[in-house]
C-alpha cells in the first residue's frame, strides 16, 4: 500500500536561506521525506500560485533526498489566509474533488505547515472523514541530533489508546453512577437505559421524553441531567421546571412564553416567560401531557426555531433553551385521540426513555432504602438505621405481593421518613417496622377502593358520552366495564378487523376461520351503536 501525503506548502518554514545554507536549517516539507522508517510514495504539495518558485525549490530539494518520492502540485487560492471560512472552503474543495482510494493508498495529512487556521481546518476535515487518513505532525530533531527531524502519526479514532480510552470510560462510568444518585442498582434494564441516557446528555441537545408512572423519579432524573451537562460545560444557563398541569388558558400561555404588559386584566407589567428564563439552559416540562393544543403549536415553533410571539405582542423574541419534557400519559394515544399534536411529539420523542416503576424493579428496593436512610440521617443531623430483625421484615414485606408501591419511590421515601422519625436513639426497631407496614397496607387498600371507583366513573362517561346521559342506569355494572373497553378498544382502532383482533387476541387463535369484524359488530349492535359514529367521535 502506498503513502501519500497531504501538505501545505510552508511558505515561511520551507523557506529557510539561500543557497546552500538551507540545508542547515529544518525544513519541514523536505525533512518529512528524510526519514527512514516513513517512506512517502506521493507528496500532494498543496499552494497558492505565488509560491510556485519556492515549490520548485522543495521539489528539487526532496528529489534529492528522497528520489523515490513523487511531487504532485494541487494549486490552491488562499485569498484570506486568516479567515476560517475562507481557508475552510478552499480546502473542502480540494478534500470532494480528490480522488480517494483508500483500497490502495495510505493518506497522512501534514498539519504542521501553513497558517493555523489552515491547520486546524485541516483537522476538522480529517475527523470529518473529508480527508479519510491520519494526521502526520514534524518537528525540529532535539538539540545535537543527527536525524533530519521527528514525526508523529496521529489517528483520530480515539478508541485506539488505551489510556484516552480508559479515561472515557471512567468519565461515563461517572456520568451514568450520578445519574442514579450514585444508588447501585442492580435492574439491568433500567442500568443500560442510564447508561444510554449518560451518553446523549453529554453527545445531544436534542430535546429527551422521560415516561413513567409518578412517583418514579422523571424530575429528579431531569435534575440529574442538568446538573451533569453543566458539569460538562454543554449549557450554562440555569434549570427552569414546571408542572403543565398547573397551566391553564392564558396562565398557560403567558407562564411559557411570557406576555406584554396590557395583553389581559392583570397584566400590568411586562412577563418574560419560562422559556426566555430558560435561555442557554434546559426547561423541564413535567407532564407535557396536559398542555393545551394551542401551547403545543407555540412550543413546537420554538423547539424548532427558538423564536416565539409573547402573548399580546407584535414581536418575536429568541431562546436558545435545552428541553426535557415528563409525562406519565400514554402520548400516542393521546395524539390518536387528538389531545396531543403528532408533529409535537414526533419532535420530543428523539430520545424517549420509560422509568419502570418501584414494583417493576424490586431487586433495587435494598440500595434504595439505604439511599433514602442516608437522606433522612443528612436532613435529621444524626445517623439513623434498621436493627437486623427490623431491617430484614421490612425489606421482606417490601418485595411481598402485598407491597403495592403505587406512588413508587415516593411512597419509599415517605415511609423511611415516618420510620426515622419515629426512631428513638436512631434505631428503627420492629415495632416501628410493623406499625409502618401496617399503615402501608391501609393506604394501598384505601387506594385500590379508590382505583374501583375512578374506573366505574370512567367506564360511565365513555358509555354516556356514545348512548345519552342515564344509559348506565340500565346497564349492569360488569357489563360497564365491558362496555366501556369496546368503545375505547374501537376508537383507537383504524378497523373493526383490527379492533377485533385485539379483543380476540386468545380466543381468534382456536377458529378456522378468523371474522374479526363480524363478531365486533355483533357486540355494537346489542346497544345499537355502528363503529362509524365511534370514529366521529
Amino acid at each position: 500500500m502506498k503513502t501519500v501525503v497531504i501538505s501545505i506548502l510552508g511558505t515561511t518554514m520551507d523557506r529557510r536561506g539561500k543557497g546552500n545554507k538551507r540545508w542547515e536549517k529544518w525544513r519541514p516539507t523536505v525533512s518529512m521525506c528524510q526519514h527512514d522508517d516513513l517512506i512517502v510514495d506521493r507528496l500532494e504539495l498543496l499552494f497558492d500560485n505565488h509560491a510556485q518558485t519556492l515549490a520548485n525549490q522543495v521539489t528539487e530539494d526532496i528529489r534529492h533526498v528522497s528520489p523515490e518520492t513523487e511531487v504532485v502540485y494541487r494549486s490552491i487560492k488562499f485569498s484570506a489566509p486568516w479567515d476560517f471560512e475562507s481557508v475552510y472552503g478552499a480546502l473542502l474543495d480540494f478534500a470532494l474533488s480528490y480522488q480517494f482510494n483508500p483500497n490502495e493508498e495510505r493518506y497522512l495529512i501534514h498539519i504542521t505547515t501553513g497558517t493555523h487556521v489552515a491547520q486546524i481546518c485541516l483537522y476538522l476535515l480529517t475527523e470529518a472523514g473529508y480527508l479519510p487518513g491520519q494526521l502526520l505532525q514534524t518537528s525540529p530533531a532535539n538539540r545535537d541530533s543527527q536525524q533530519p527531524g521527528q514525526y508523529q502519526v496521529i489517528d483520530l479514532d480515539l478508541s485506539k489508546y488505551d489510556q484516552i480510552a480508559s479515561r472515557f470510560r471512567k468519565e461515563h462510568q461517572e456520568g451514568t453512577t450520578y445519574l442514579k444518585g450514585g444508588i447501585e442498582t442492580n435492574n439491568m434494564k433500567f442500568n443500560r437505559m442510564i447508561e444510554q441516557l449518560e451518553q446523549v446528555s453529554i453527545r445531544s441537545s436534542e430535546p429527551i421524553l422521560i415516561t413513567g408512572p409518578t412517583g418514579a423519579g422523571k424530575s429528579k432524573l431531569a435534575q440529574r441531567v442538568f446538573e451533569l451537562r453543566k458539569q460538562r460545560a454543554k449549557l450554562d444557563g440555569q434549570l427552569v421546571t414546571v408542572n403543565c398541569s398547573t397551566l391553564k388558558g392564558e396562565n398557560a400561555l403567558s407562564t411559557l412564553f411570557g406576555h406584554k404588559k396590557g395583553a389581559f386584566t392583570g397584566a400590568i407589567t411586562d412577563r418574560p416567560g419560562l422559556l426566555r428564563e430558560a435561555n442557554k439552559g434546559l426547561l423541564f416540562l413535567d407532564e407535557i401531557g396536559e398542555l393545551g393544543l394551542d401551547e403545543q403549536a407555540m412550543l413546537l415553533r420554538a423547539i424548532e426555531d427558538k423564536r416565539f410571539t409573547p402573548f399580546g405582542s407584535d414581536t418575536e423574541v429568541s431562546s436558545e433553551f435545552q428541553l426535557i419534557a415528563g409525562t406519565n400519559r400514554d402520548l400516542i394515544t393521546q395524539a390518536r385521540k387528538g389531545l396531543f399534536r403528532e408533529d409535537l411529539l414526533a419532535r420530543i420523542d428523539l430520545w424517549t426513555y420509560q422509568l419502570p416503576s418501584l414494583k417493576e424493579r424490586l431487586e433495587d428496593l435494598e440500595p434504595n432504602i439505604d439511599y433514602e436512610l442516608e437522606a433522612f440521617s443528612n436532613k435529621a443531623g444524626f445517623l439513623v438505621n434498621f436493627n437486623k430483625a427490623s431491617r430484614d421484615c421490612y425489606l421482606a414485606f417490601g418485595l411481598s405481593e402485598d407491597a403495592l408501591w403505587s406512588a413508587n419511590f415516593r411512597d419509599l421515601n415517605a415511609s423511611i421518613t415516618r420510620m426515622g422519625t419515629l426512631a428513638d436513639g436512631g434505631r428503627i426497631t420492629l415495632d416501628v417496622v410493623n406499625e409502618e407496614i401496617k399503615r402501608l397496607k391501609l393506604k394501598w387498600c384505601a387506594g385500590d377502593h379508590w382505583n374501583e371507583s375512578a374506573k366505574s366513573n370512567t367506564a360511565k362517561i365513555t358509555i354516556e358520552s356514545i348512548l345519552g346521559q342515564g344509559s348506565c342506569e340500565k346497564i349492569d355494572h360488569y357489563e360497564q366495564l365491558s362496555l366501556a373497553g369496546l368503545i375505547e378498544t374501537c376508537q383507537a382502532s383504524n378497523s373493526m378487523a383490527e379492533a377485533g383482533r385485539k379483543l380476540f387476541n386468545v380466543s381468534r387463535v382456536t377458529k378456522k376461520s378468523h371474522n374479526d369484524s363480524h363478531r365486533v359488530k355483533q357486540l355494537l349492535e346489542k346497544y345499537a351503536i355502528r363503529f362509524d359514529d365511534l370514529k366521529r367521535q
